[in-house]
C-alpha cells in the first residue's frame, strides 16, 4: 500500500519569528518514517513490540492504561527539538515527561497514540555562587534536587515526595512545608530554555519572550518542553523542627482541630517560618478519626515551641508525637515521603483517585459546618469503606505568606488568595488494580460535604498538580482568571496544538 507524500511547511507568530522548516516525507506509514527519522538522529525510542514498552508505559496512576506511539528518551535540546519537529510533521501530539508522576497519565499523553519525550536523563544540577541560582534539569526527582542543592548550602522550596519530577512540580506549582517562607517552586523560576512545537529552541524570562515565561509558570507543558530552568536559592536554614502530632478523636473534637488550625492559621502572629497541614485517615472505630498535624518550622527550637503551643494548647494531648529538630537537611530526611537518594530506586505506584479543593483566605472562611460536615462523612462513609484513604488539608496563606504574596498575574499559576488547599484521596485497598468506580463516589462526597454547606458563589479553586480527570470547569477551577490569557498564548505558539493531553489549555 502507498502512503501519500506529506508536506509540511507552517508559519509561527508572537514575535518569535520562526518558521517550520519544509519536511517532505515519501512513500512510508508514520510509524516507518518515525522509526526512521530518530534512528537517524541517535535518538532512543521504544515502539509498541519492543521489549521495553510495558515498562516504559507503565503509568504512575495504575487506574490509566494508556498506549502512546513511541517513548523517546533524548539525550540534550537538540535532541528533543529533533523529535518535536518530527512529530509535529506527522500530526503527533506531543507529551514530556519528567518524573512520570501525573496522576492522570498525562506524561503519557493521557490518551493512547500520543510520542512521549522522556526526560529522566536530564539530571544536571549546577550551582552558581556569584548569582546564587542553580540550573536543574527537569529530570531530576525532588530528593536529589535537596541533596544536591544541600551540598552547596542551599535550598528551594518544594513538596516532600522525593520521587516526584522537578518538570511537572515547578511547571505546575509546586507546595511544600517551607512554601510560606519562600513561595512556590515556580514563584522561584529565573529562566528557562523551552523547545517549541516547531522545533525552536528559546531561552524564556523576564525579559526574553515574557508572556512564555509568564505561561510556563503554572501551564509549562502545554507550551513547549522545558529541558532547564534557571532557579533562585537560599541559604539552608541553620536550624529547623518536623513534628508530627496524632490524635485519634470523634468528631465533635475532629471539628474543633480543624476550626482551631484555621484560626491559627490566620493569626496575625504566625511567623511564615511555619509550613505545615493538617492530615486525617481512617480512626479506630466507626465515628473516629486520626488527626494528624505535620510540618516544619525553620527556626530556633525555642521559636517553635511558642509558635506550636497556641494550637496545641487548644487540644487534648496527642496520642503519639515526632519532633525531629537539627539542621535543614536533618529536616527534610524526617519529613520526607520516601527516601532522599532516589537513584536505581522504581517509582512505587498506586491505584486511586483524587481531587483538589483551594479554600479563599479572604471572604468566606470555611465555616464550622463544613469541616463537621466533611469530618462526619470520613468517621462514618469513610470507615466503611475499604479503600485506604486520607484527606490533606495544607496551609497556604496566613500573615506573610510567600505564595499570596506574588501579584495574581505574575505567573499563570490561578490561585493567590488561597487559606487552604484539600487533597482528597482514595486507593484501592492494597494499591493495585482493579479500580472500583464506586470509589469516584466516595471521593466526590469528600470535597461536596464541604461544598455543599458553603454558599453557591464560594469562590473555590483547584490545584493543577493533584490534576482530576473528572473536574467540570476545570479550565478554571485550576487557571482561573488566566485561563482565557493562557488560550491566546496558545494558539499563537502552538496552533496545531501539538502539545495535548487531556487537561492541556485548549485553543
Amino acid at each position: 500500500m502507498r502512503f501519500k507524500l506529506f508536506t509540511l511547511l507552517v508559519t509561527g507568530t508572537a514575535g518569535f519569528g520562526f518558521t517550520y522548516a519544509q519536511i517532505t516525507f515519501g512513500s512510508a506509514s508514520t510509524g516507518t518514517v518515525l522509526q526512521s527519522e530518530l534512528v537517524k538522529h541517535g535518538i532512543k525510542t521504544v515502539f509498541p513490540g519492543d521489549v521495553g514498552y510495558p515498562n516504559a508505559t507503565r503509568a504512575y496512576n495504575l487506574r490509566f492504561t494508556v498506549h502512546p506511539v513511541a517513548v523517546t528518551f533524548p539525550q540534550d535540546t537538540q535532541q528533543v527539538s529533533v523529535v518535536v519537529k518530527t512529530s509535529a510533521a506527522l500530526g503527533l501530539k506531543v507529551v514530556a515527561r519528567s518524573g512520570g508522576h501525573s496522576y492522570i497519565a498525562n506524561g503519557l499523553g493521557g490518551t493512547n497514540g500520543s510520542l512521549v519525550v522522556d526526560l529522566s536523563v536530564f539530571k544536571r544540577i549546577s550551582f552558581d555562587p556569584a548569582t546564587n541560582t542553580a540550573v536543574v534539569e527537569p529530570g531530576n526527582r525532588l530528593g536529589e534536587v535537596v541533596s544536591r542543592l544541600n551540598e552547596v548550602g542551599r535550598a528551594i522550596p518544594h513538596g516532600r515526595c522525593t520521587f516526584v519530577g522537578f518538570g511537572g512540580h515547578s511547571g505546575f506549582g509546586g507546595w511544600g512545608f517551607p512554601s510560606r517562607m519562600w513561595g512556590l517552586t515556580l514563584d522561584n523560576v529565573e529562566s528557562a530554555t523551552v523547545v517549541l512545537a516547531n522545533g525552536t529552541v528559546v531561552d524564556v524570562s523576564d525579559s526574553q519572550h515574557p508572556e512564555l515565561f509568564w505561561a510556563i509558570r503554572g501551564s509549562s507543558a502545554s507550551f513547549g518542553i522545558v529541558t532547564s530552568l534557571t532557579m533562585k536559592t537560599y541559604a539552608v536554614p541553620p536550624v529547623g523542627t518536623f513534628f508530627q502530632y496524632a490524635w485519634d478523636m470523634d468528631v465533635t473534637n475532629a471539628t474543633h482541630a480543624f476550626s482551631s488550625f484555621q484560626t491559627y492559621a490566620t493569626d496575625p502572629a504566625l511567623p511564615n517560618t511555619f509550613g505545615g497541614e493538617l492530615l486525617v485517615l481512617k480512626g479506630s472505630a466507626r465515628g473516629r478519626l486520626l488527626v494528624v498535624l505535620l510540618g516544619s518550622h525553620y527556626s530556633a527550637v525555642e521559636e517553635y515551641n511558642r509558635t506550636v503551643a497556641p494550637f496545641l494548647d487548644a487540644l487534648p494531648a496527642p496520642t503519639s508525637a515526632k519532633v525531629v529538630s537539627g539542621s535543614w537537611i536533618d529536616v527534610v530526611t524526617a519529613g520526607a515521603a520516601g527516601q532522599l537518594n532516589t537513584t536505581g530506586v522504581e517509582m512505587p505506584r498506586d491505584t486511586f483517585y483524587a481531587k483538589s479543593l483551594m479554600t479563599p483566605e479572604d471572604g468566606q472562611l470555611l465555616t464550622e459546618d463544613a469541616f463537621n460536615g466533611l469530618l462526619k462523612y470520613l468517621a462514618e462513609e469513610g470507615y466503611d469503606s475499604d479503600t485506604f484513604w486520607h484527606v490533606e488539608m495544607e496551609l497556604y496563606g496566613g500573615r506573610n505568606s510567600a505564595i499570596n504574596a506574588v501579584p495574581l498575574d505574575a505567573t499563570a499559576f490561578g490561585h493567590r488568595n488561597t487559606l487552604f488547599t484539600f487533597q482528597p484521596y482514595a486507593s484501592t485497598g492494597d494499591l493495585l488494580p482493579p479500580f472500583d468506580n464506586d470509589i469516584f463516589g466516595f471521593v466526590d462526597g469528600m470535597v461536596s460535604s464541604i461544598t455543599d454547606r458553603m454558599p453557591n458563589d464560594w469562590a473555590w479553586g483547584g490545584y493543577a498538580n493533584y490534576i482530576d480527570s473528572r473536574l467540570d470547569d476545570w479550565q478554571h477551577r485550576y487557571y482561573g482568571q488566566h485561563y482565557e490569557r493562557l488560550q491566546a498564548l496558545k494558539k499563537s505558539v502552538d496552533p496545531a496544538n501539538t502539545f495535548h493531553f487531556p487537561t492541556s489549555i485548549e485553543e
